[in-house]
């Protein structure tokens, strides 16, 4: 998203937390989520396309589960991100960070572990010759 070479991910907006508002609670969506105000509980997405993007003026309190994730806000919480994670130049995590891709711009802030979780999990070698043949 911030001149990367990687492919961008343009989400549509389906819910949007406006800049004056928090939602206390725990928030679960699907498609896009754009939080521009404060969320005090867990941002949870199950499903594989969703998005969520947190302006440089949004606030989470609270871990976050979702499988893309734009962050250019704050986050005080775990932060779960399956797919990938695009960290902007406002960005500031505060708690660890579980990524399989990750793009993090100059000026973006982790106070915590980064620990990579591949999407697949790798593929064991067999001692077996490639023909060889079953009884």
């Amino acid at each position: 998203m911030w001149g990367g070479s990687g492919k961008r991910r343009n989400a549509r907006i389906d819910t949007l937390v406006g800049r004056n508002t928090t939602v206390t609670g725990d928030l679960r969506f699907v498609g896009g989520l754009h939080v521009d105000g404060g969320v005090r509980g867990n941002v949870v997405s199950e499903d594989r396309e969703s998005v969520l993007s947190l302006s440089e003026h949004g606030r989470i309190d609270g871990e976050v589960h979702v499988p893309h994730l734009v962050l250019d806000g704050e986050v005080h919480g775990d932060v779960h991100a399956n797919e990938r994670l695009e960290l902007g130049p406002h960005a500031r995590v505060t708690g660890d960070v579980y990524y399989n891709l990750i793009e993090m711009a100059v000026g973006g802030v982790v106070d915590g572990k980064l620990v990579h979780r591949p999407a697949e999990a790798p593929k064991l070698l067999s001692h077996e010759p490639a023909n060889a043949e079953q009884n």
